[in-house]
């Protein structure tokens, strides 16, 4: 892991970005590519695996995004935790807009139940854009770490870059699984089901790019990025994981599996950034 962290860097932020959410990409692709080894999806299995993404999710948002925000943050009490709340609420309202606008579907509801704008896409088109808005925030902050660790300030590192996005991969892979499989349902071809699943993460790597340019670019924003992603991904456990997670009878399963994941997720950023 050391050997890791000290390549990473080595390089440009803004390549590092890209370098570290082609990874977490990789792990979607890897989870999508069950499909090829499975006829059905385990919904137990299932269940705990969206609980596990909901469970990184939160876990990076403090401690990855919103704990180093406020602490980079200039000034002292209530002044000093204005970015985080400021940027944690713009994180929200921007991913508050693209669920009213972008049309997709939850993984576990009906085709009724579809959000968005309206629109006659495939459900399986519909299926992948839901994953897509939570790949969103990630990749975004990836690179707004990459970014802040290269531009020197205090909180943001390198390692806790690496950390964050080993987390994000590691809950990336239900994510392509979670689309694969129930398009192979459907009756869709294994590889086309396998590519859909990956097609899902693709958007990581282009936030990412994005979110580093703009902290290197545009440095005081920092603290403020590193909230507005936070607040992005905290809408999307609330608005899409969490009720996915509890539309059948393993809602047990589901919650250890959230657990599970914020515990793995604190225990990657502490013992690494």
């Amino acid at each position: 892991m050391d050997q890791i962290i000290a390549y990473f860097e080595t390089l440009d932020p803004v390549l590092a970005a890209f370098y570290a959410t082609l990874f977490t990409w990789g792990l979607t692709a890897l989870g999508a590519g069950l499909v090829f080894f499975f006829k059905k999806m385990n919904r137990m299995l299932f269940d705990g695996m969206l609980g596990f993404t909901g469970g990184v999710m939160v876990a990076a948002s403090f401690w990855s995004l919103l704990a180093p925000g406020i602490e980079m943050s200039p000034g002292e009490g209530f002044e000093k935790t204005i970015p985080a709340v400021v940027g944690f609420a713009l994180g929200a309202l921007f991913i508050f807009g693209l669920d009213k606008i972008l049309p997709h579907l939850h993984v576990n509801f009906n085709t009724t139940e579809k959000e968005g704008i309206k629109t006659p896409w495939h459900k399986s088109i519909l299926l992948v854009l839901a994953i897509t808005l939570h790949n969103i925030p990630e990749g975004l902050a990836v690179g707004v770490l990459f970014g802040g660790a290269a531009a020197g300030f205090e909180g943001a590192s390198i390692a806790g870059a690496v950390a964050l996005a080993i987390g994000i991969g590691l809950q990336n892979f239900p994510e392509g699984f979670a689309v694969a499989m129930p398009l192979r349902g459907q009756g869709f071809s294994r590889r086309k089901s396998f590519n859909y699943g990956q097609l899902s993460a693709i958007v990581e790597p282009v936030a990412a790019v994005l979110g580093a340019w703009a902290v290197m670019t545009f440095q005081p924003i920092l603290p403020y990025a590193l909230a507005f992603a936070a607040g992005a991904m905290i809408f999307v456990v609330v608005e899409e994981v969490v009720p996915e997670s509890q539309q059948s009878k393993y809602t047990d399963v589901s919650t250890l599996g959230f657990i599970g994941g914020f515990m793995v997720m604190m225990t990657l950023d502490v013992g690494l950034g």
